[in-house]
């Protein structure tokens, strides 16, 4: 599975993988959708890791311009190899050489998003005037939407596209310092052009938000074009590659077919005419946050759980039986509590991702061949949702496993610091967590309404139609091994917390309150209610995907422990919730807290194997003490040895010290 590694393995960790019982090349399959697909993205990670522009040596030593020069060097070369190589840009191997080094280059934002906002929202001649030279390189764009004084409300956006009929164009402004776009990757220092976000305006009346192409630099000097400030928004806790910049428009002119009109269009006399919904200039975002969960927040956790569980088997701390040699840090009941539900939780993910990007492309082609929206605002709520709650538990999974790794867990060659500050910042860009919560929490209150009036329901919550099961009928600990009696406890939470939201915000209401104060004073428990409705939906999906399964007996086993270890571990961390009622006595708690610890037991002994099924390459992990060798400690000296102060004359010495240590040398 591994190209042989220059060191021998650590004993430890050769032990662990001789212990495990199932086969991992067959759950690197599962994991990769297919022993194809896995063949597939090792021959592409082959190319990548055979290229040294790709290398990730000794980068955690670069410095901020090296590593923006790097990334842009790395964009650059692969445009250039996917053209050699006759890979095709919507064909499998370009997918998955940015999967395996989108957080190392630049132009995400031009990739991801630039490009698939023409491609989604423009006419076939604005795809066609535009995109060949986006995928070339020939230009390069961004995304301008948030602002210095707006983000998520986009109703708010102050930036302004004034038609003006005498000289057939449109003329941009952000108005006030507040307007000033903030953020857009890559306008600080390498973008040509703009999708900017702004209130489109026509005979004196707004027409809500529309997306129009600016060029913000020359092609020929780079130079910002006239009536254009641009540049870089300063030091961040990270995402030094990304480039954030700044954009201020002053009565900026571009032509009027710079407005992406495939739903959309102004007549020359000033007329608005619209072709469909207002809904369809958020599909670009909602594709986009579906698509950071598979590419940048769900392998966060799944590269952290591999640092962290290598490191657990070779690093010894303590006696566990008095007498005996230290243990392994993994043999200890609370590394495993630390570590294996961050696993399971990473599987859960997973296989809640894919069933997202599948929802989406279903929906995509609705739009695309029947103009059929019906289907956006389900879609709309799930990924708002689904990005909230995994960007924020990802985020805490990571910095669990940077904990569990002790002092070598805070050296940046750990790769742990990195793999945090990155996943962090996505509890905020693409939607501030809070507010994506309250928008599905809308969802679910208008979904509960249908529910009264007996309307027909998104398959995603039509469990809300479904009786509830009054209690929990588990009478011994294995029958918390049971699906579908998780499943019921985590479906009987949203149901009634959904509920319980519709009855305060109904009770409110009825009371007076106007529906806005009604709705804040609502808003925690909505927040709640919006996270229990997305728990149960990754519960139900993982165990569906699990049971629909036909995989040799050690993978299938494997599966379902995780499977049951993630469905225990959110009663556990969620207790409250299921006791409230009743619905779980406390006799039966006690019952999956011991459920839960056997799982722990029964997982330890495959962990190893587990997260070497993630079959990420010592290159693309980057981390001295998670290698496939186990060598940390002979790692961790080599790297630092790289370190630039160290073949380096320390000039602070020489300039502070030196006089000091020579005052007292011949007294010492």
């Amino acid at each position: 599975m591994k190209s042989p590694p220059a060191l021998a393995v650590n004993p430890d960790l050769a032990s662990e993988r001789r212990a495990s019982a199932f086969d991992v090349e067959k759950l690197v399959n599962f994991w990769d959708g297919g022993a194809e697909r896995t063949r597939l993205r090792r021959a592409v990670e082959h190319v990548i890791n055979s290229d040294p522009v790709f290398s990730r040596e000794n980068q955690y030593f670069w410095t901020p311009t090296e590593r923006y020069e790097a990334a842009v060097k790395g964009s650059v070369h692969l445009r250039q190899k996917i053209k050699e190589l006759g890979w095709t840009d919507d064909g499998p191997e370009v997918q998955v050489a940015y999967r395996i080094l989108g957080s190392e280059l630049a132009f995400a934002v031009h990739n991801m998003v630039f490009i698939p906002t023409i491609m989604k929202l423009g006419t076939d001649a604005q795809i066609a005037k535009w995109v060949p030279l986006a995928k070339d390189y020939h230009i390069i764009g961004t995304y301008a939407q948030t602002e210095l004084g707006h983000g998520t409300n986009l109703r708010a956006l102050e930036t302004t596209a004034t038609f003006d009929a005498s000289s057939q164009d449109f003329v941009l402004n952000t108005p006030k310092v507040s307007s000033i776009k903030w953020w857009p990757a890559d306008l600080g220092r390498s973008t040509s052009h703009a999708v900017v976000l702004a209130q489109l305006y026509t005979q004196g009346v707004c027409h809500g938000m529309h997306a129009f192409i600016v060029q913000v630099r020359s092609l020929l000097d780079h130079s910002a074009l006239p009536g254009i400030s641009v540049g870089n928004i300063g030091p961040k806790l990270a995402f030094e590659l990304a480039d954030n910049g700044y954009l201020r428009m002053q009565n900026v002119h571009i032509p009027k077919e710079n407005m992406l009109s495939r739903y959309s269009r102004v007549a020359s006399d000033g007329s608005y005419i619209k072709q469909g919904s207002d809904r369809i200039n958020y599909i670009s975002m909602v594709f986009t946050r579906v698509g950071i969960l598979s590419r940048e927040i769900i392998p966060a956790l799944a590269k952290a759980c591999v640092i962290a569980v290598r490191y657990s088997v070779v690093r010894r701390q303590s006696e566990l039986k008095p007498g005996e040699k230290e243990a392994k840090i993994l043999d200890y009941q609370t590394q495993q509590l630390k570590l294996l539900p961050q696993i399971a939780t990473t599987f859960a993910f997973h296989l809640m991702g894919s069933s997202l990007e599948a929802l989406c492309k279903n929906v995509n082609l609705q739009i695309k061949t029947e103009s059929n929206i019906s289907s956006l605002p389900e879609l709309h709520a799930l990924s708002a949702g689904m990005k909230a709650l995994m960007s924020a538990t990802c985020t805490a999974g990571v910095e669990t496993c940077r904990r569990a790794c002790g002092g070598h867990g805070y050296s940046m060659l750990s790769g742990l610091p990195s793999i945090y500050c990155r996943v962090v910042a996505s509890c905020t860009y693409e939607g501030e967590n809070t507010v994506m919560l309250l928008q599905t929490a809308r969802f679910l209150m208008k979904c509960l309404a249908q529910v009264d009036s007996g309307q027909p329901l998104p398959q995603s919550v039509s469990y809300l139609s479904e009786p509830a099961s009054p209690y929990c009928s588990a009478k011994e600990k294995n029958d918390f091994f049971k699906p579908f009696l998780y499943t019921e406890a985590y479906k009987h939470r949203a149901q009634r917390l959904i509920k319980d939201s519709g009855d305060k915000l109904q009770s409110l209401l009825q009371s007076g309150f106007e529906q806005y104060v009604a709705w804040n004073d609502t808003s925690a428990q909505l927040a709640k209610t919006a996270i229990a409705h997305c728990e149960y939906i990754v519960v139900k999906n993982f165990v569906e995907v699990m049971e629909g399964l036909k995989l040799e007996a050690g993978v299938q086993q494997v599966i379902k422990r995780l499977c049951d270890l993630h469905a225990l571990t959110g009663i556990l961390s969620n207790a409250g919730d299921f006791l409230y009622d009743g619905y779980i006595t406390g006799k039966q708690l006690d019952l999956v807290t011991s459920s839960h610890l056997d799982l722990l037991a029964l997982i330890r002994t495959d962990a190893v194997s587990i997260v070497d099924a993630f079959d990420y390459s010592d290159q693309r992990l980057n981390s001295a003490i998670g290698s496939y060798d186990g060598n940390s400690y002979q790692h961790l000296f080599e790297w630092a040895q790289k370190c630039p102060s160290n073949a380096k004359v320390n000039l602070v010495y020489e300039k502070y010290l030196k006089p000091r240590f020579q005052e007292v040398a011949s007294k010492l």
